[in-house]
């Protein structure tokens, strides 16, 4: 997704947000099967078997990834600017890029923080939420079951909630699917342009590094410098772009990434408030279900408007398009020259995963909290402790919409006229 230029950054995230979909409902699935059953030569347990796979699934995805992807070559920047050593050093240079951080990145990561405060909750306790729903009825029949048949009793239970997890699993990849064609693009590149002069040196695989601001977005090779057979290739259309050329928009205008995202929080926000009338495992399911059309958007909407504001910034630092007064003002506010920081995506990425991982400390201190204030024993009917803590996720994602409105909201049509 890093390679991709910046008109491209949200269908590159876009599709990472599919194949991540694709990737819940198989481990989703795993989980519901009884895995040692038919795998005994992983593990005698769920849990053994579960590892051994995803073991197997990152040797094979990243394998993939490092043989078959190209990244530009660091020698080309120049000598890095010397660091200092040292632990203190590290974490008084991180202040330091925390506080050089451009005003959107900023922005995306405070809605991240409040964001996962509400998330870390549901992906830890929706399988005990369901859980409970589902022992309910037999605890208030049989108030003193003995500890095995509680075993028993919550091991369905479980199961029950696992399921759940795999309707949400695939509410989330139908999500991925559609919303990206409803949602109008962030930067459109405008028409192409004949006979562009082909770059000697490409800026990444798909994306050249000496260009101008309208090559930049609309790279076309010079015919006379591409074979005869690659001619052909380029001027024969497959049959799946000629029939999705003739299928009409189906984007909503208006619908931008950032209103998408706010709308999320607002959905997330009330599915978890519907908690106090949920007393079914359907219901319940249901409800999961519909929460794995925000989870799509959480899991594409703040990549894909930091890796195109990276992709933006990155460029504007080479000089290849023009930087609007804004973008290049803010980089020497900080004291940053627009020609170095060859490294500030990883700074930035690195800085992102940071206010992505703090939430769960305070959601896991607050949860924590709740179930000791409000949890029963076990084997005891009523108990809605967790319940709350959804409930109080739903609140940090209140927050959370509240700060998607200071996001700076891009214009296409002002983006496509910047780059002209």
């Amino acid at each position: 997704m890093d390679n991709a230029p910046t008109h491209q950054q949200n269908d590159a995230n876009a599709w990472a947000s599919r194949l991540s979909g694709v990737g819940n409902i198989l481990g989703y699935l795993s989980g519901y099967v009884n895995l040692p059953h038919y795998m005994p030569f992983f593990g005698n347990t769920q849990f053994k078997v579960l590892c051994v796979l995803a073991s197997l699934a990152l040797v094979v995805t990243v394998t993939v990834s490092c043989a078959t992807v190209s990244e530009r070559d660091p020698r080309l920047e120049g000598d890095p600017p010397e660091q200092k050593a040292g632990v203190v050093a590290f974490f008084a240079e991180l202040y330091k890029s925390v506080r050089r951080l451009p005003t959107q990145i900023t922005r995306v990561c405070q809605v991240q923080f409040f964001a996962w405060i509400g998330w870390f909750p549901f992906l830890f306790y929706i399988t005990t939420y369901i859980g409970e729903i589902y022992v309910q009825p037999f605890f208030e029949a049989n108030p003193h079951m003995t500890p095995e048949e509680i075993d028993r009793t919550w091991e369905a239970a479980t199961r029950t909630g696992t399921f759940a997890l795999l309707v949400f699993a695939v509410t989330n990849f139908a999500a991925t699917v559609i919303l990206p064609l409803l949602i109008a693009p962030t930067f459109e590149p405008p028409p192409p342009q004949p006979h562009t002069p082909l770059p000697s040196t490409p800026y990444t695989p798909t994306t050249p590094t000496s260009m101008t601001a309208n090559s930049y977005f609309s790279y076309n090779p010079n015919p006379s410098s591409l074979s005869l057979v690659s001619l052909k290739k380029r001027k024969k259309k497959s049959f799946l772009s000629r029939v999705t050329a003739r299928i009409p928009s189906t984007q909503i205008k208006g619908l931008t990434l950032r209103r998408a995202w706010f709308l999320s929080h607002i959905m997330f926000a009330l599915a978890t408030w519907l908690t106090f009338w949920v007393r079914s495992t359907r219901a319940a399911t249901i409800l999961v279900a519909f929460i794995g059309i925000p989870w799509a958007l959480t899991n594409w909407a703040p990549f894909a408007l930091i890796a195109a504001e990276i992709s933006k910034r990155d460029a504007i630092r080479r000089r290849q398009i023009p930087a609007p007064a804004t973008a290049e003002g803010e980089l020497l506010a900080h004291g940053e020259d627009p020609a170095e920081g060859a490294d500030q995506a990883g700074v930035v990425l690195g800085i992102h995963n940071v206010a992505i991982a703090a939430p769960q400390v305070i959601a896991t201190l607050v949860s924590s909290a709740i179930f000791k204030a409000l949890q029963k024993p076990r084997g005891t009917p009523g108990d809605e402790s967790v319940a709350w803590v959804l409930r109080f996720g739903g609140c940090a994602a209140i927050v959370a919409a509240y700060l998607t409105t200071r996001i700076a909201e891009d214009d296409p049509d002002e983006n496509r006229e910047q780059f002209e």
